[in-house]
This record gives C-alpha cells, sequence and structure tokens, in this order.
C-alpha cells in the first residue's frame, strides 16, 4: 500500500511511518509531498490538514492511527506521567 504524507521531519512524522510498518501495513512505500494536492491517487494520505489520518482535537496523527486501527497494544499506550 502507498501512504504520503507532508516533506520534512518531525515527531509525529517519523512515528507514524514506524507504526504503520509495524502493525498495519506490512510493506509500505512512503511518498512525501510538498501540498496535499500533490498526494498520488493511489495513496492513504496522513499527517496533513484537511486528511482523515491527521491531527483532531488534541491527538496527534499517531493516535488518531492508533484509533482508526483499533491497535490497542500496551506498548502503544501513553507511559504515565
Amino acid at each position: 500500500m502507498k501512504w504520503a504524507t507532508r516533506a520534512g521531519v518531525h515527531v509525529d512524522r517519523t512515528a507514524c511511518p514506524w507504526l504503520i510498518r509495524r502493525f498495519i501495513d506490512e510493506q509500505p512505500e512512503f511518498v512525501c509531498v510538498d501540498d496535499r494536492d500533490e498526494v498520488p491517487d493511489d495513496a492513504t494520505p496522513f499527517d496533513m490538514r484537511g486528511v482523515e489520518l491527521s491531527h483532531h482535537g488534541d491527538g496527534c496523527t499517531f493516535e488518531t492511527l492508533l484509533d482508526r486501527y483499533r491497535l490497542d497494544d500496551a506498548a502503544l499506550a501513553a507511559s504515565p506521567g
């Protein structure tokens, strides 16, 4: 499956591909774009404004992916405190 995100490395954009590869898609292909309009038609966009798999409320994209794909592994839960 092809996944697309914004160019530029940030914490969420580093953690999300790890999560995708480890728990969602065993053979992902990642594409970085400068603008949402550049997302290939066959790609699932993430961590960019106006797409389903992005920040919602106080939650970051990583948390959105956890919810959307119902990932409840204890190792993925936020650590206390």
